[in-house]
């Protein structure tokens, strides 16, 4: 009979050791799944405000002052506006005075 309480109460000590670990396990995912929320919230915000960034970088005035500005681009006009007609529509227009 000893025998037997004593392989209970070792029993009863094994799994109580058991429970502790495995709430301290537990405990320790959910921290981690709690930190994981967090970052993947602020990398949402992140992305959002680099959306905006993106959204107000490629407006019109936006590009065509960097045209203007770094690629030294002009607007267009009649007096940069050059006409070029193919050979054939050379000839036909030459053809037809």
């Amino acid at each position: 009979m000893a025998r037997l309480n004593l392989l209970l109460g070792l029993v009863v000590i094994i799994s109580g050791l058991w429970l502790v670990k495995s709430s301290h396990d537990a405990r320790q995912l959910f921290v981690e799944l709690e930190r994981a929320q967090t970052e993947s919230h602020n990398l949402q915000i992140e992305e959002e405000r680099l959306q905006i960034d993106k959204r107000a970088q490629a407006t019109l005035g936006r590009v065509e002052e960097l045209a203007k500005q770094r690629l030294q681009m002009r607007g267009h006009g009649p007096e940069i506006t050059h006409l070029v007609s193919s050979s054939a529509s050379a000839s036909a227009a030459g053809g037809a005075r």
